[in-house]
């Protein structure tokens, strides 16, 4: 799998680079017996929600074109927390 969420990564890397975001992080995790492809984005001066939605919307249609991950998963995605 960790082929599998490097491959994500560099896909959405250069349509998450012309909003301006970076992509921290990308993994995929099971809790609770849920799958979750987590995906960490980070922004100078930080992202706000409205940042996240419009990723999200660039983001989900290019993971299902690529069908990387054939089992059922939940996309998550967040913010970096700044500590």
């Amino acid at each position: 799998m960790k082929e599998t969420t490097k491959r994500i990564a560099e896909i959405i890397k250069k349509p998450m680079e012309e909003l301006g975001i970076i992509v921290h992080n990308v993994d995929y995790v099971t809790e609770n017996n849920y799958k979750f492809l987590k995906i960490t984005l980070d922004k100078v001066n930080g992202i706000d929600l409205d940042t996240i939605v419009e990723a999200t919307n660039i983001i989900n249609p290019i993971i299902d074109k690529y069908e990387l991950i054939k089992e059922e998963y939940i996309l998550d995605i967040s913010s970096k927390e700044r500590g």
